[in-house]
């Protein structure tokens, strides 16, 4: 885990790129985990809980930055 000093943590926050890139790779991984074990992914919709087949669930695309480790991985 990398050391962050506490004026750096509040520029992440500020910018909010870097936080908004993590929640699009973390639901891009949710998807890919779902539709590998083959299971549904269960959402809040329209004031229900409800079962959704991971594969009728567009893969959101991450824009990470030129050269980043997470542009060149594959997921």
């Amino acid at each position: 885990m990398i050391k962050r000093s506490s004026e750096e943590i509040e520029r992440i926050f500020e910018d909010g790129t870097a936080i908004d890139r993590a929640m699009i790779r973390t639901h891009r991984a949710v998807i890919l985990r779902h539709r590998q074990a083959g299971v549904p992914l269960v959402l809040w919709r329209d004031g229900q809980v409800v079962e959704v087949d991971p594969f009728s669930v567009e893969l959101p695309v991450v824009d990470e930055p030129e050269g980043s480790v997470e542009a060149t991985a594959q997921v």
